[in-house]
C-alpha cells in the first residue's frame, strides 16, 4: 500500500510513502531536460537507483556528490554544487533531486533555492530523520560558525518520496536517533504515536515494517498539517521546534557532527518538559513530563548532557531562530498534544530545568 500525504503549501505537493515510492517521480520528469542527483557516499546505491530511474524517462542525469553528515552543510559544499549546475547550464526547467539524509536534502534544497533564484527540487530521504522531518516543509539551510541552520531559504519541493524499506540498511544508531523526531510529533500533536511506541518498543527498534510505516505516516501527517497552515514559520510552525532550542545548542557546543541531531533532540525534549513542568503558570503535569524520559530511554536515546555546560548552552541559545531580538521564545507543552510558546522565560527557571538533563 502507498500513502499520499498532501502538504497544503502554495503550491501544494505530496509526500508519497510506501514501497516503490520512487515510481511517483516519473510524472515530474515530463519535459525535464536534466536531472542533478545530489547525494553522499553513504547512499551511493540508492542514488544510483534514482539516477537510473530518472534517466529511463529521457532526461540526461548528472551526479553531484557531497560529504556525509553535517560536513555537507557548509558554504564550500554548496559552492561545489553551484559550480556543477553552472557547468551543466542548469535551467529552471531542470530538476534537482536530493537523495540522502537531512544534511543532503538541506544542501540540495538550498542549492536549488538559490540557483537562478529557484529551480525545482525533489527529495528521496534515506534516513528516518529525513523522512519525517528534514525533507518536509521547505526549510533549507547550512551551518555557520555562529550556529546551526542560520543561513537558508524557504523552498518547497515538488514531491517527497519515502520508502521505509530503505531503512533496513540504515545504521542502528542513526535509525534510533530518527525516532526522537517521531516521539516529538507524538507529544506535540498525535499521542497515538506514543501509545504505539510504548506498546511494542522491541518491534519499533526491530524496524517492524507495518508498525514503522504507520509511525512514519503519522509523523509526516503531523508535520504536513502544521507546515500547510504556517509555511514560513510565522506562528504554529514554531511548535515543530519543540525540544530543538537546547538540541541546537548542544550540537553547536559539541561541534557539528559529534552529536546526532536526533540524539540532541532527545535531550532537548526532556529539557523542554522540565521547563514546562517548572513554569509558574500552566505547568505541565508530572506524568506527561516524566513520560518524555521514560519513552526516550526505552528506545536507547540519550536524555542527559554534560554537567556544568549550561552557561555555554545558554549563550548558544541566543542564536536560536525563534528569538525576537534579545527575547528567547521557548516551545513548551501546556498538556499532552497542546504546545505553546513561552516568551522570555525566567533565567533561573531555564537554569534549574537543566538539572534534569545534567549528566
Amino acid at each position: 500500500m502507498t500513502e499520499r500525504v498532501t502538504v497544503a503549501t502554495d503550491p501544494p505537493y505530496d509526500v508519497v510513502i510506501g514501497p516503490e515510492a520512487i515510481s511517483a517521480l516519473g510524472p515530474l520528469l515530463n519535459g525535464v531536460g536534466q536531472v542533478a542527483v545530489v547525494s553522499n557516499p553513504a547512499v551511493a546505491a540508492h542514488a544510483d537507483r534514482v539516477a537510473d530511474w530518472a534517466g529511463s524517462f529521457g532526461p540526461s542525469v548528472m551526479r553531484c556528490e557531497v560529504p556525509d553528515g553535517e560536513a555537507a552543510k557548509d558554504l564550500r559544499v554548496v559552492n561545489h554544487v553551484w559550480a556543477a549546475l553552472g557547468q551543466a547550464a542548469f535551467s529552471r526547467t531542470d530538476l534537482v533531486v536530493g537523495v540522502g539524509g537531512g544534511a543532503v536534502t538541506d544542501v540540495a534544497g538550498f542549492a536549488a533555492a538559490t540557483w537562478l533564484r529557484g529551480v525545482p527540487v525533489a527529495y528521496v530521504p534515506t534516513t528516518l530523520l529525513g523522512m519525517v522531518d528534514a525533507a518536509i516543509g521547505g526549510k533549507t539551510a547550512i551551518n555557520t560558525a555562529a550556529g546551526k541552520n542560520l543561513v537558508g531559504a524557504f523552498h518547497q519541493p515538488e514531491i517527497v518520496l519515502v520508502d521505509p524499506d530503505v531503512l533496513g540498511t540504515l545504521d542502528q544508531a542513526d535509525y534510533t536517533a530518527g525516532l526522537a523526531e517521531i516521539v516529538k510529533a507524538g507529544f506535540i500533536s498525535d499521542p497515538v504515536i506514543l501509545d504505539l511506541v510504548e506498546s511494542d518498543v522491541a518491534a519499533v527498534l526491530g524496524r517492524d515494517g507495518r508498525l514503522l510505516t504507520e509511525l512514519v505516516t503519522r509523523a509526516v501527517r503531523v508535520k504536513a498539517e502544521v507546515v500547510g497552515a504556517d509555511p514560513r514559520e510565522a506562528g504554529r510552525r514554531l511548535f515543530l521546534n519543540y525540544g530543538h532550542t537546547l538540541a541546537h545548542a548542544i550540537e553547536h557546543d559539541a561541534g557539528y557532527g559529534t552529536w546526532r541531531h536526533g540524539d540532541a533532540v532527545s535531550v532537548g525534549l526532556v529539557y523542554a518538559a522540565a521547563v514546562g513542568r517548572r513554569r509558574r503558570f500552566g505547568a505541565l503535569d508530572d506524568a506527561t513530563a516524566d513520560r518524555h524520559r521514560t519513552i526516550l530511554e526505552s528506545l536507547g536515546l540519550p536524555t542527559r548532557y554534560e554537567a556544568g555546560a549550561f552557561p555555554r548552552l545558554r549563550a548558544a541559545m541566543r542564536s536560536d531562530k525563534k528569538n525576537r531580538g534579545d527575547r528567547l521564545r521557548f516551545v513548551v507543552l501546556d498538556a499532552l498534544g497542546k504546545p505553546s510558546v513561552l516568551d522570555s522565560p525566567n533565567e533561573a527557571l531555564l537554569e534549574s530545568a537543566y538539572a534534569e538533563v545534567s549528566a
